[in-house]
């Protein structure tokens, strides 16, 4: 495989991660009130988006292929429970 595919690939492999947990942040900056020292929503992007590639590297150990739909709602929940906690919606004012 030339080094051109895999960047491909690699691009391909994580594009759902990006799109989840950015836009996630994004809604979650829209929907849930902003709690006291609540991060940028950038950052909370970039660890939704963590959380996110590494559900779906584990789905591919998992099931030892990419693209099975229960990785993918795995990804939903694991970002959205990511936002969650970094929102800081979880805890009592």
């Amino acid at each position: 495989m030339a080094p051109l595919d895999l960047f491909n690939h690699l691009l391909n492999f994580v594009a759902p991660a990006f799109a989840v947990g950015f836009l996630s942040a994004l809604l979650g900056r829209l929907t849930m009130r902003k709690a006291a020292g609540a991060m940028a929503w950038w950052r909370q992007g970039a660890i939704n988006f963590i959380v996110g590639v590494a559900v779906l590297a584990g789905g591919l150990v998992f099931f030892g292929r990419d693209g099975k739909m229960a990785t993918y709602a795995a990804l939903v929940l694991a970002c959205a429970s990511s936002q969650w906690l970094l929102a800081g919606s979880w805890r009592r004012s």
